[in-house]
């Protein structure tokens, strides 16, 4: 199995920043990811908070 760059909390964190009102084209420049990813962070990841992923 592939090994990750960011941790499932990074993930929800990311997802937070951009609900929050970071345009989503900076965040994945900043991030260093595609558009793509991040919808797909986000189909799988959205509507969770941080304590959720622990789980």
């Amino acid at each position: 199995m592939k090994k990750t760059r960011f941790t499932e909390t990074q993930i929800v964190s990311a997802l937070k920043r951009q609900e929050g009102g970071i345009p989503t084209k900076e965040l994945c420049r900043e991030l260093g990811i595609s558009e793509a990813t991040f919808y797909n962070w986000k189909s799988k990841y959205g509507g969770m908070e941080s304590s959720d992923v622990k789980r």
